[in-house]
């Protein structure tokens, strides 16, 4: 087997999805199990999942293929030749991680990242449907950069990516209500359904935490990580909620924001790049809200270790 035959988890994963979802709304329905089902939120979810794969193979392909291209390119570069062995998949697997830790993180505290990634978060409710609740437009961020270290490390980008594709789908598991707090070893090194809870939650001591996909010790290495408080239950959403299910504006509504808060009269160059790449809820007026300033607004800590820097409001 060469590293271009693994398979893409994805590309199959459909049935598996759509199978775990009916079971989680039989045992809400049937068994009394905990989470809530709202047809036109759970439509709206299912429609997203669905563009994301579309946009992507019709759309985006040509993009992707590019990116692969270029990854491709620089592995002549790498610094070993690490090649395709269960220990090259293992290490690489929880390298990704790693990386996966840091895009997720950077896609909340970059706004123009976060045009994206907010679609995951636009939901008001969290059941295995919200798992599927994808952008259309992954490819804008340039965050795929970070995968560049793995391969200039010796990993072959078709173990990256088939990696990757792995941690897509152990993350759809944890998008769950149904399942409470795990055993204790599992909690301290995993990511898991309440460790995820805690991250879609607008409660400001909630937000901007557990980044990790699978191994929640990175947010305990980086100082990320908020523990799931039973007497503090999770409010889900955004802090300020966009109100549609319409999945073009899902898709679309913050990337259309920035660019009505960058063209406002004026506004000094600075400013304009910063409403594009400042952290969300920054302006220029301080008329709005970093989630660091809602946090300090209730009295709690700011996150200290391994801090992303914030671009300060120009003079």
């Amino acid at each position: 087997m060469s590293p271009e035959s693994l398979p893409d988890i994805s590309s199959f994963a459909a049935p598996v999805y759509i199978g775990f979802i009916l079971l989680e709304i039989g045992l809400i329905t049937w068994r009394g199990a905990k989470g809530a089902y709202e047809t036109k939120d759970a439509t709206t979810s299912l429609a997203m999942g669905t563009g994301n794969l579309t946009f992507g193979l019709i759309f985006a392909g040509s993009i992707y293929a590019a990116i692969y291209a270029g990854l491709l390119w620089l592995h002549q570069f790498a610094l070993f030749d690490i090649g395709l062995s269960v220990f090259a998949v293992a290490a690489c697997f929880v390298l990704d991680d790693l990386a996966y830790y840091w895009n997720h993180r950077f896609s909340h505290t970059v706004r123009w990242a976060w045009a994206n990634h907010v679609i995951h978060h636009s939901s008001q409710h969290y059941n295995l449907t919200t798992a599927l609740r994808q952008p259309w437009f992954g490819f804008a961020t340039g965050l795929f950069v970070l995968k560049v270290p793995l391969v200039l490390l010796g990993f072959h980008p078709g173990i990256v990516a088939f990696c990757a594709s792995l941690n897509l789908l152990y993350q759809f598991f944890i998008h769950t209500e149904t399942v409470g707090k795990m055993p204790r070893w599992v909690e301290a090194v995993f990511n898991t359904p309440s460790h995820h809870r805690v991250h879609h939650g607008k409660n400001p001591r909630y937000l901007d935490s557990n980044y990790a996909g699978v191994f929640i010790l990175w947010d305990r290495l980086f100082g990320t990580f908020v523990p799931e408080d039973e007497a503090e239950p999770v409010n889900y959403g955004l802090v300020k909620d966009i109100g549609t299910f319409n999945p073009l504006r899902v898709a679309v509504h913050e990337y259309v924001a920035i660019g009505q808060d960058a063209s406002r009269p004026g506004l000094t160059l600075r400013q304009r790049l910063a409403y594009a790449f400042a952290p969300p809820g920054w302006s220029h007026d301080g008329s709005r809200k970093t989630s660091e300033e809602i946090r300090a607004e209730a009295g709690l800590p700011p996150r200290r270790k391994g801090r992303a820097p914030a671009m300060a409001p120009a003079e």
